[in-house]
C-alpha cells in the first residue's frame, strides 16, 4: 500500500502547474517570482544609464567653465571644483550601479533558469507516451536547456539592453533640446526613425531565427540517435552511412544558418549607414550652430559626446533586436514543441485510486489508434481478484494495447475500465500508476547506480531491503561481483549490462515496489533456461495473492496460470486454463501444438 514518501511524491507531481501557450506569457509566467530584483535590476540599469549619459553634459559645463577664464588660472582646483565633482560623481554612480546590477543578475540568472528548467520539465513528464514516441528525446532535452537560456536572454535583453537604451536616447533629446530645438529635433527624429526601422527589421527576422533553431534541435536529435544505436551502425557497417544521412540535416542547417545570417548583414549595412548619418549631421550641425554663436563651445563638445553615445547604443540595440528575436523564436519554438495540450490529463473530479482486492473490468470497451482502424469493440471482460492472467495471441493482435490500456497510457474512445469498481479515468493518473507494476520485455535503466536503479521501486527502501530484492532476482551474484557492487554504473539505458541483467534489475525493482497489481510483458524472456526457472519460482512467491497479467509469447511461461487470455485481430477469442484450452482444441490448441522451440510463430499456416 502507499506509504507515507509515496504520498509526498504523488502529490508533488500533481503540482505541476497548467503553462502558458504563448511565448511572451510563458517568459512572465516564469518571472513571477522575481518581481522586486526585477524592478531593483530596472533602477540600478537606470542609474547606470543616467551616469553614462550625463557625463557630456558634465564635461560641458567645464569646457564653459574654462571657455569663460580670460586671465591665468591660480587654483584650478578650486576654479572648476564644481563640474568636477559632478563628472567624478557620475562615474562613480555609473560604476555602483553597473556592478550593483552585476551582483542582482547573479542572483536571479541561475535561479531564473532553473524555474524554467523545472516547469518545463514537469510539464514534458505529464506527456502521454504517444507524444515521446514522436519526438527524439535529445531533441526534446535540447529544447528545454535552449528554452531555458532563450528566456534569460530575453529578459536580460528587456532590462539591461533596451531599457537603459531608451534612458539614453531620452536623456539625450532632453539634454539637446534644453541646448538648441532644433538640434533636439534633429536627434530626436533620427532616433524615433532608427527605432522603428530597426524593430520592424528585427520582426521580420523572426521567422529566419525561429527556423535556425528548429533545424538545430533537429540535428541534435539526429545526433543523439545515431549515438544511442551506434552498436547497430558497427555491426552493419553503416557508419559511413550514418555520415552522410546526418549531412542531409545539417545541410539544412547550414541553409537556415545561411539565411538568418546574411539577413543580419543586411541589418547591419542600414546600422552603419544610419549611424554615419547622425555622427556626420549632429557634428556639422552643432559645428554650425557655435560658428553662429548660438551655441557655446561646451555644447558643441556635448552635442558631439551624445551622438557618439547615441550611435554606440543604436548599434547595440540593433544587434539586440536580431538576438532579441531569435531567443523569442527559441522560446517560440520551445513553448510550441513542450506546452502542447496533455492527451491524457487528470478529470477535475479525480481522486486516488483506493485498490483493496485488485478487481479490473471492461465495460463495453472502444478502442483504436486511429479512426476508422479500431481496435477494441465492446470488450467485455473481468479479472478476479488474486487471478494470475497470461495474455498470448500473435504481434498486433491486442495484447499490449490491452495493457496499456490499464496502465492509462491511452483512453478508450467508449466504455469504462474499473479497478475495484472505481473508473480509472476518475482516479489520479499518478495513485493508478503506484497501484500497478510493470516488468516490461526490454527494460530501460537510469544511468545511475544499480542502488538507485532498484530502490527506485521504493525511494524510502534502506539497504538491507535492496540487497534482498536484488537476491530474490538473482542479481545479488553479479552485483557482488562488480568492482563498486550496488554503487555501479549502468551507463545510458543500463548498456553496461546484459539483457538478463537489466531483466533482473527490473524485476527486483518491481519486487522491492511491491504493487497489488503486476504486469509482466515477457518479464523472463532475456534470461537462461535454468535463471528464469529460479526467478520464476520466486516471482510466484513475490506474486502472492497480487492481481497479475502476464504477456508471453512462448506458451509454456503461463501454462501454469489460472486463466489464459487468446487474442486475435483485436478480440479475446478464447478464455480459459491452460488445461481446458487445450481440450478445446481451438486457436490456443493450434497455437501450442505448433510452437517452435517454445515461441509463437508469427502467424498461423
Amino acid at each position: 500500500m502507499p506509504n507515507s514518501t509515496r504520498d509526498q511524491d504523488i502529490r508533488r507531481a500533481a503540482e505541476a502547474p497548467p503553462l502558458p501557450c504563448h511565448p511572451w506569457r510563458f517568459v512572465l509566467f516564469c518571472l513571477q517570482p522575481f518581481g522586486w530584483l526585477l524592478l531593483l535590476m530596472l533602477v540600478l540599469e537606470t542609474g547606470q544609464a543616467a551616469g553614462s549619459i550625463l557625463v557630456p553634459y558634465a564635461i560641458k559645463a567645464l569646457m564653459d567653465a574654462v571657455a569663460a577664464q580670460t586671465a591665468p588660472v591660480g587654483d584650478w582646483l578650486e576654479t572648476f571644483k564644481q563640474p568636477l565633482l559632478i563628472l567624478v560623481g557620475l562615474n562613480v554612480a555609473e560604476i555602483v550601479s553597473s556592478r550593483a546590477s552585476g551582483a542582482v543578475l547573479i542572483m536571479m540568472g541561475p535561479r531564473l533558469r532553473q524555474r524554467t528548467t523545472r516547469l518545463l520539465f514537469a510539464y514534458l513528464q505529464c506527456h502521454a507516451p504517444r507524444y515521446f514516441g514522436n519526438h527524439f528525446a535529445g531533441a526534446l532535452a535540447h529544447r528545454i536547456s535552449e528554452t531555458a537560456m532563450s528566456v534569460n536572454h530575453t529578459t536580460w535583453a528587456v532590462i539591461c539592453d533596451f531599457w537603459p537604451i531608451g534612458v539614453t536616447f531620452s536623456v539625450s533629446v532632453v539634454l539637446l533640446l534644453n541646448e538648441h530645438q532644433g538640434l533636439g529635433l534633429f536627434v530626436a527624429g533620427w532616433v524615433a526613425a532608427y527605432v522603428l526601422i530597426s524593430y520592424w527589421l528585427a520582426t521580420r527576422c523572426q521567422p529566419y531565427a525561429q527556423e535556425f533553431a528548429a533545424t538545430r534541435s533537429m540535428v541534435n536529435g539526429k545526433i543523439v540517435d545515431a549515438v544511442t544505436n551506434i552498436l547497430n551502425a558497427k555491426l552493419f557497417t553503416r557508419l559511413h552511412h550514418e555520415r552522410e544521412y546526418l549531412d542531409g540535416f545539417l545541410a539544412t542547417e547550414l541553409n537556415s544558418a545561411r539565411r538568418t545570417f546574411w539577413y543580419m548583414e543586411r541589418v547591419r549595412w542600414f546600422q552603419f549607414t544610419a549611424a554615419a548619418v547622425l555622427k556626420i549631421g549632429t557634428i556639422g550641425y552643432a559645428l554650425q550652430l557655435w560658428q553662429a554663436g548660438e551655441i557655446s563651445v561646451g555644447a558643441f563638445a556635448m552635442s558631439a559626446g551624445l551622438a557618439l553615445l547615441v550611435i554606440g547604443d543604436a548599434r547595440n540595440l540593433s544587434r539586440r533586436f536580431l538576438e532579441f528575436f531569435e531567443y523569442v523564436g527559441n522560446v517560440a519554438n520551445g513553448v510550441e514543441t513542450i506546452v502542447k495540450s496533455h492527451e491524457i490529463v487528470d478529470s477535475a473530479d479525480a481522486k486516488p485510486l483506493q485498490i483493496g482486492r485488485g478487481r479490473i473490468e471492461f465495460r463495453n470497451v472502444d478502442f483504436c489508434y486511429e479512426p476508422g482502424r479500431p481496435v477494441f469493440r465492446n470488450l467485455n471482460l473481468a479479472i478476479e481478484p488474486g487471478q494470475r492472467v497470461g495474455l498470448v495471441g500473435f504481434s498486433g493482435s491486442g495484447k499490449s494495447t490491452f495493457v496499456n490500456l490499464i496502465l492509462r497510457h491511452f483512453e478508450p474512445q467508449s466504455g469504462q475500465i474499473l479497478i475495484d469498481g472505481q473508473d480509472i479515468l476518475h482516479a489520479t493518473q499518478d495513485s493508478l500508476h503506484e497501484q500497478v507494476s510493470l516488468i516490461p520485455q526490454d527494460p530501460s535503466l537510469f544511468h545511475r547506480s544499480l542502488r538507485e536503479n532498484i530502490g527506485y521501486g521504493r525511494l524510502d527502501a534502506d539497504m538491507a531491503e535492496i540487497a534482498e530484492a536484488a537476491r530474490l532476482a538473482h542479481a545479488d551474484a553479479f552485483i557482488d561481483a562488480m568492482p563498486q557492487g550496488y554503487e555501479s554504473l549502468v551507463g545510458e539505458r543500463g548498456v553496461k549490462l546484459s539483457g538478463g541483467q537489466r531483466q533482473r534489475i527490473a524485476i527486483a525493482r518491481v519486487m522491492l515496489k511491491d504493487a497489488p497489481i503486476l504486469i509482466l510483458d515477457e518479464a523472463t524472456s532475456s534470461l537462461d533456461s535454468v535463471t528464469e526457472k529460479t526467478i520464476q519460482e520466486n516471482l510466484d512467491r513475490v506474486m502472492g495473492r497480487k492481481t497479475v497479467i502476464a504477456i508471453a509469447h512462448r506458451l509454456s511461461t503461463i501454462a501454469h496460470l489460472d486463466r489464459i487470455l487468446v487474442f486475435d485481430q483485436g478480440r479475446i477469442v478464447e478464455d480459459g486454463s491452460h488445461q481446458e484450452l487445450l481440450d478445446k482444441q481451438g486457436f490456443y490448441y493450434r497455437l501450442w501444438t505448433m510452437q517452435a522451440g517454445g515461441f509463437l510463430p508469427e502467424e498461423v499456416a
